[in-house]
């Protein structure tokens, strides 16, 4: 493992970038924060950051690829589980619920990052759609197992009531928006056992 100028591994120094990138990026938005600052407060040089990173754009996916991620995780964690379908698809709708009560919550990190780079061609707003794209798909194999049908309108069901959710939980009081969420979630499933 090679070192930095200041005797850290090089991991460590971009692990911090990329922690110091994704607390401002998903606390402030994207544009508005430049590298300068980064570096500030990762407190690396310039070199350090284009040495882990080709530049801005980069650093901005590895942050959506980070969250994408952790997402990913998560599921996979209730997932493993073990529980009945129906549960697992409360499960992840908890998580999410919990997300949108922590502090400091913000809404989507991809939504966000979709309304900063709309143009369907750019790296960053392609990455959304990945993200995206793996939610949905995700979705309707939760829902499918659960009894769902179809599972497909089950899940974009699900999507939307989580994107609404996650929209107006960072403008409003978070407790009767997950509250709503977690009915809707409900109702979904409800629909497969009649």
């Amino acid at each position: 493992m090679s070192a930095s100028t200041k005797g850290e591994s090089t991991s460590a120094a971009r692990a911090r970038l990329l922690d110091t990138a994704t607390r401002i990026f998903y606390a402030e938005g994207i544009h508005s924060v430049g590298v300068d600052r980064i570096i500030a407060q990762a407190g690396v040089t310039r070199a350090t950051l284009y040495r882990h990173f080709k530049g801005k754009e980069e650093l901005i996916l590895s942050y959506l690829q980070q969250a994408d991620r952790g997402m990913r995780g998560q599921v996979e964690a209730i997932r493993d589980m073990g529980l009945p379908a129906a549960d697992t698809v409360r499960a992840v709708s908890r998580s999410i619920a919990e997300g949108i009560r922590s502090a400091g919550f913000r809404g989507c990190a991809f939504l966000n990052a979709a309304a900063e780079f709309p143009d369907p061609a750019h790296p960053v707003h392609q990455a959304v759609l990945a993200h995206r794209r793996w939610f949905l798909e995700t979705a309707t194999h939760l829902l499918a197992e659960a009894g769902c049908t179809p599972a497909d309108a089950s899940a974009r069901h699900f999507v939307m009531l989580r994107d609404g959710a996650m929209a107006a939980g960072c403008l409003s009081d978070p407790a009767p928006i997950c509250e709503t969420f977690l009915r809707g979630v409900e109702d979904i499933l409800r629909a497969a056992s009649r």
